[in-house]
């Protein structure tokens, strides 16, 4: 069902996504749908979640084959690994983390911001989840304030790379080279 979701968010946006849909696609019965999803939005949740796995799956797989000489070498696997899910997944440039875009690049969509966690907006989750895999993959010795860092270093590559991919679809490369850079530049004062 997730991948049907993934499919239908490329092919009709999330506005025209309907679960009976989605059910149709996957060849389950609308009962089936809704033993595991109550609805639409929690349907998303769980492809946001999906994504999420996926997401640091390779960051891992990534940083364990070629493991990088540095931290800002990492950075840039980190927007790298994005953009290549942005460019190759299925559903992702609709629902990558959980925020939903109008179309690639944005608006979000309200009500969107905490689907990966109640209590937290999704760009803390993800800071959270991508700090402590730089910190301890990499042995890095943080500087004090670091988990804010992060999160204001996730938030600008959000905002950076949305504006890549509304320029361009598969997102314009000068402005990814820049998003990199300033990432790079920003979290060189919390890691050493």
């Amino acid at each position: 069902m997730l991948d049907e979701c993934a499919l239908l968010l490329d092919e009709v946006g999330y506005a025209a996504l309907t679960t009976k849909e989605v059910a149709r696609k996957a060849e389950v019965p609308i009962g089936t749908f809704y033993q595991f999803f109550t609805d639409k939005q929690s349907l998303v949740r769980a492809l946001a979640l999906r994504n999420l796995e996926a997401y640091l799956d390779r960051i891992t797989s990534r940083l364990a084959a070629a493991p990088p000489s540095d931290w800002t070498d990492a950075v840039d696997m980190v927007v790298d690994e994005f953009v290549r899910m942005k460019r190759t997944t299925p559903g992702f440039g609709v629902v990558d983390f959980g925020e939903v875009l109008a179309a690639p690049g944005g608006p979000a969509l309200p009500g969107t911001q905490r689907m990966l966690d109640e209590a937290l907006e999704n760009n803390v989750v993800v800071a959270d989840r991508l700090r402590s895999l730089i910190v301890d993959r990499l042995g890095v010795a943080p500087g004090d304030g670091l988990s804010r860092a992060f999160v204001v270093a996730v938030e600008a590559a959000d905002a950076v790379l949305k504006l890549a991919f509304r320029v361009h679809p598969d997102g314009d490369p000068d402005l990814i080279a820049e998003c990199k850079r300033l990432v790079r530049r920003y979290l060189s004062d919390h890691l050493h």
